[in-house]
C-alpha cells in the first residue's frame, strides 16, 4: 500500500468518527409525570445508526425519585455521586453508592432515586426498541420510598 492510499484511509476513518463536545446538549428538568422531586437530566449520547443505546446523567436532589417504570431492553445505572435507592417491584429497597452498577432486566418494573438526606447522580444507559426506551407508570408512594 502506498503512502497516498494510507493517508486517504486515515482521512476517511477520521471523517467517520464523531466527537460530541461536553455541554453541547442542553440540560433539562425532569418532568413531573416521570419524577417526584427535583431532578436534572444531562444527555450524554443519543442513538447512532449502528447502535440503539442512549445515555444521560440524572441528578436527583434528596428525596427525589423516578415513578415506577420499565425498559423494553433493560437499563444500566452507574452511580457517580451521592447515595441513592433502587427497588424492583415486590423486591427489597436497595441502597446504591458511587461505583455501584445496577442492571435492570427488560420489562422489570422498578424505580430509582436519591436517598432521603443526600442527592445522587447516575449515568443511565438504555436502548430503544421500536422507538421506545421507557414506559412510565404510577408514582412511588412515600410508603414505598421508605
Amino acid at each position: 500500500m502506498n503512502e497516498r492510499t494510507k493517508e486517504e484511509q486515515n482521512t476517511k476513518a477520521l471523517n467517520n468518527m464523531k466527537i460530541q463536545r461536553n455541554g453541547t446538549l442542553p440540560s433539562a428538568h425532569g418532568p413531573a409525570n416521570w419524577f417526584t422531586g427535583s431532578v436534572r437530566i444531562d444527555p450524554v449520547f443519543q442513538p447512532q445508526p449502528s447502535t440503539l443505546a442512549a445515555g444521560s446523567y440524572v441528578t436527583f436532589e434528596p428525596g427525589a425519585r423516578t415513578v415506577w417504570h420499565t425498559h423494553p431492553a433493560g437499563q444500566t445505572l452507574i452511580v457517580t455521586a451521592g447515595v441513592g435507592r433502587v427497588q424492583q417491584w415486590g423486591g427489597p429497597l436497595e441502597e446504591i453508592r458511587p461505583g455501584d452498577v445496577v442492571w435492570i432486566p427488560p420489562g422489570e418494573k422498578h424505580w430509582h432515586g436519591a436517598g432521603p438526606t443526600t442527592g445522587m447522580t447516575h449515568l443511565a444507559i438504555q436502548e430503544h426498541v421500536k422507538g421506545e426506551m421507557v414506559e412510565w407508570m404510577e408514582p412511588v408512594t412515600d410508603e414505598q420510598y421508605g
